[in-house]
């Protein structure tokens, strides 16, 4: 189950990838989203948004995104 909400997490903040201009903007975008899911999961908020955060920046950093 742990793990299950962990993907569910990483795979809301990919899915709904809120690119910024800059890297705290990409990781406040994807904090929210990440601490989201984990509300709506039953999941640790704080692990959520730091797990929503990292997806998110590492999928604007690296291109997986288009954000443009």
């Amino acid at each position: 189950m742990y793990i299950k909400n962990i993907l569910l997490a990483i795979t809301a903040s990919a899915g709904l990838a809120a690119c910024g201009d800059t890297i705290g903007k990409q990781a406040l975008g994807g904090g929210a989203v990440g601490a989201g899911a984990a509300a709506i999961t039953g999941g640790s908020l704080a692990q959520g948004a730091a797990i929503g955060a990292g997806a998110n920046v590492l999928a604007c950093q690296s291109g997986a995104v288009r954000c443009k």
